[in-house]
């Protein structure tokens, strides 16, 4: 069983404050990502799940704005530290938060304590091998676009856990691998995107949020 304690013992963290259309929550986040690093990979095996991406809090606030709706099951994908899918579960959303690197995991799960949401479900996803069960109503992800060779896995993890009438809404900086990926999805959903700016002092980012429906069943509605 999960415990703070346990995971205070095991890792070094920062705290960070974040606030999601006005409502405040503490993260976790490494202290440092040395100990993340495989030396023998280091760019294959970057741990790109230790840090809170501009892009998890544009696709957090969607969420947290969304209508509820209560017999929706929403699927978390790539989750890292763990933001969307905390932000989710305050919203009052039924999520279940997933990811393959069991650090990561540790992370989410420690943030969903520390928040006052332990119930959340937690689970190792591998989408090479997809044995999580279940379909899901709602998928969910942040930044799950950043290397074009995960397009096919992705194609195939969609097709398994989404419900025929489902909707899948992910979230992007913009980079080179987005026009790849809205051409081989293109003919099988039909894309919505919408168009955030973030601003700070130093940079402006150009965040993508893409909301995703399989065409046969769009094609249904009146």
């Amino acid at each position: 069983m999960f415990s703070l304690e346990t995971f205070f013992s095991e890792y070094e963290t920062d705290r960070q404050k974040i606030s999601i259309n006005g409502k405040p929550f503490q993260l976790l986040v490494p202290q440092s990502i040395d100990r993340f690093i495989n030396m023998e990979d280091p760019l294959q095996q970057f741990p790109l799940w230790a840090k809170i991406w501009p892009a998890g809090t544009v696709l957090a606030s969607f969420l947290d704005r969304l209508a509820l709706e209560p017999q929706r099951r929403m699927l978390e994908i790539g989750s890292g530290i763990g933001l969307v899918g905390v932000v989710a579960a305050a919203a009052g959303h039924n999520v279940t938060i997933t990811d393959y690197n069991p650090h990561a995991l540790n992370f989410a799960r420690a943030n969903a304590a520390l928040n006052g949401y332990d119930t959340i479900a937690v689970e190792q996803l591998d989408w090479l091998k997809l044995q999580l069960p279940g379909t899901y109503d709602m998928i969910v992800g942040s930044e799950v676009i950043y290397k074009e060779e995960d397009t096919p896995h992705l194609l195939d993890l969609f097709k398994h856990y989404l419900k025929p009438d489902g909707t899948i809404i992910l979230s992007a900086e913009m980079r080179k691998t987005l026009p790849p990926f809205f051409e081989q999805t293109e003919s099988i959903y039909t894309l919505k995107i919408r168009k955030h700016r973030l601003r700070s002092v130093q940079e402006q980012i150009r965040i993508l949020l893409i909301e995703m429906q399989p065409r046969w069943h769009s094609a249904d509605r009146p």
